[in-house]
């Protein structure tokens, strides 16, 4: 689940599964009910005259990348993505953040079959802007935000949903790995490492898929932009930590009173956004990352962004000594058992946030 996908991958089946209002439960259900009954195969909707040609190309990539994960990547991606639902809208679901103003920690929601989450779902708008008033009345920082795709982690044969078939091939396809990658590892309560292996998976398997592809080549337009993104997020990533890194100097400091480290991080936010727009973003090569400029820093935001980007470069030196994708990801498969964090089987060390 990335930032333009918003959290769908585990809100879906945790709003099916949890232990919130029984309407909220019945929400969810209902609309759950509504896409799965709506589904058609792949291969139908393809071969259906009356579907547009740019519809029939990007299902062709889908299905095209989702096999390339399971005879490639070795990944278990269930039924997932076999089928096809048009929404009746661009938005699948709003998805509601929270965190006090004067610390980086998620307000979470516990569902009995993914555990502790840091956000939560509503089909609903209206509902979910007014949790978002409530939250914000008590003090919190909030963040609502859209999503376009869900995973619900094989409990469902999870279809592919119209709101994608706007994003450029590129994109889709990491779409497409990273909702499947959770099908394949999905750590309970471990949401951070689930979303930022599910960013790793989904854009180096993008470079795998584009450059090596039948048809494609390390020159080709598709391969060299999928590279250059992923360089582009691993750029931001460092950015992100040196943001992270001085914030926590203010709100770890306990002498400073609320007021005076939700005035500070105030000035730190400011600087960072003017770090951003003058230095970082000008170095991206085929990314822009706008949204973090148009949409209004704070807490909640920023641990959002944290959540799919954690030790990205960790993730990335983990590929150079597995050589690739498909042997680490079974090394982190192996391994997430015998560890409390999952992390902890990351190489270390290779991210400096001192240099933004």
């Amino acid at each position: 689940m990335r930032l333009l996908l918003g959290a769908g991958a585990v809100v879906l089946v945790a709003s099916l599964a949890s232990a919130c209002s029984p309407m909220y439960v019945i929400r969810a259900g209902i609309a759950e009910a509504k896409i799965l009954r709506a589904r058609r195969p792949i291969p139908e909707v393809v071969l259906d005259p009356a579907t547009d040609e740019r519809t029939k190309t990007k299902l062709t990539f889908v299905v095209e990348a989702r096999n390339y994960a399971i005879s490639e990547f070795g990944l278990d991606v269930g039924r997932s993505y076999t089928s096809f639902t048009q929404l009746e809208s661009d938005t699948l679901q709003m998805v509601l953040s929270a965190s006090p103003q004067d610390r980086l920690a998620p307000k979470t929601w516990w569902f009995p079959i993914v555990g502790r989450v840091p956000y939560k779902g509503y089909f609903n708008e209206d509902a979910a802007i007014e949790e978002q008033r409530k939250l914000e009345e008590d003090g919190f920082d909030t963040y609502l935000r859209p999503t376009a795709a869900f995973s619900t982690l094989g409990w469902f044969a999870d279809p592919l949903l119209s709101t994608l078939l706007r994003l450029d091939e590129v994109d889709l396809v990491e779409t497409v790995l990273h909702e499947l990658s959770h099908n394949h590892l999905f750590v309970k309560g471990q949401v951070r490492f689930n979303e930022s292996f599910a960013t790793f998976v989904g854009r180096a398997g993008a470079i795998e898929f584009f450059c090596n592809r039948v048809g494609g080549s390390p020159d080709t337009v598709k391969c060299l932009r999928a590279q250059a993104r992923w360089r582009d997020h691993q750029r931001f990533e460092g950015f992100i930590d040196g943001l992270v890194e001085q914030l926590e100097v203010v709100y770890q400091d306990t002498a400073l009173a609320y007021e005076t480290k939700v005035a500070e991080r105030e000035v730190i936010f400011d600087r960072h956004l003017e770090i951003f727009a003058n230095d970082v973003q000008p170095s991206f090569e085929a990314s822009t990352y706008q949204g973090f400029l148009v949409t209004p820093l704070n807490n909640a935001t920023l641990l959002t962004r944290v959540r799919y980007n954690h030790r990205l470069q960790d993730f990335q030196a983990l590929l150079e000594r597995e050589g690739d994708l498909r042997r680490a990801v079974q090394y982190l498969k192996d391994g997430v058992n015998g560890v409390d964090d999952p992390f902890d089987l990351l190489p270390v060390g290779t991210v400096d946030p001192s240099a933004f």
